[in-house]
């Protein structure tokens, strides 16, 4: 297995992965309802995405916020999700799902992981709220996914750094640990010094503000107090290059001959 550092944007929308690819990200992963920890996006907003890019796109599946137990009408929700993504050409799927007692969904993951070929296969953040990560890495691998995306069950992976460590040593070629959650210019040295995981994931957002000029102030679209309705939030082009020069150099520190 080839090893080289990548930095993959978590994009709430075309403009995001356009502003990822213009900061030198390698990849994308396209997703919708970030404050969720992400959903789905629109099959518009994936097949624009597919047509503007020409860095890698991946798309998350995911068709609901909340838990990672799902019922038969969301797998087919899903499995339907991952054929439009295989038919508009995307390179890659995010899927995850866990079985009441907090393990991995096995059966059910080599089955989406199968129906996406040849499309990429990652392992989303379910895996963060799994019962045991040692055996869920095992699990993922067997179910035949390509890489594991994981803030090393912490909010925010500074803070899950030393299970980090343990995952991207235990899968060694097997399978790529991408770690995400709360990744920015500020720690991602660190990180790459002490997880020696060579891809990452994070937004890399702004906020900028509407263009509106009439705002209602006794009516609120938004259910979530710290959010405003005149507020969008987007990747921040400079803020890729930042991350993105910050981390090959400590990379490059990490793996010279």
């Amino acid at each position: 297995m080839k090893r080289e550092f990548i930095f993959e944007v978590c994009a709430n929308s075309v403009a995001s992965a356009l502003a990822a690819q213009e900061g030198g990200a390698q990849r994308v992963e396209l997703c919708d309802n970030l404050h969720e920890g992400g959903t789905t996006p629109s099959a518009g907003c994936i097949a624009l995405a597919r047509q503007c890019l020409h860095i890698g796109l991946h798309v998350l599946i995911r068709p609901r916020g909340g838990d990672f137990l799902y019922d038969e009408m969301e797998w087919k929700i899903m499995k339907d999700d991952i054929r439009v993504c295989r038919d508009l050409g995307v390179g890659g799927v995010v899927i995850g799902a866990l079985k009441t007692d907090g393990s991995v969904d096995k059966k059910r993951v080599q089955e989406l992981a199968a129906w996406a070929r040849p499309m990429a296969v990652t392992f989303h953040r379910a895996f963060d709220v799994c019962r045991d990560p040692l055996a869920a890495l095992e699990d993922i691998i067997e179910a035949g996914c390509d890489r594991i995306l994981t803030s090393g069950q912490a909010d925010k992976a500074p803070d899950g750094a030393d299970l980090l460590a343990e995952l991207v040593r235990r899968a060694g070629d097997r399978i790529v640990i991408l770690a995400g959650g709360g990744v920015h210019e500020g720690n991602i040295a660190p990180l790459i010094e002490k997880t020696h995981a060579w891809e990452y994931h994070g937004s890399a957002q702004k906020r900028i503000p509407s263009a509106m000029q009439y705002r209602r102030p006794d009516v609120s679209m938004c259910s979530i107090p710290q959010l405003s309705d005149f507020e969008i939030a987007v990747t921040d082009a400079e803020r890729v290059r930042r991350i993105i020069a910050i981390g090959r150099l400590q990379w490059e520190k990490e793996n010279e001959p």
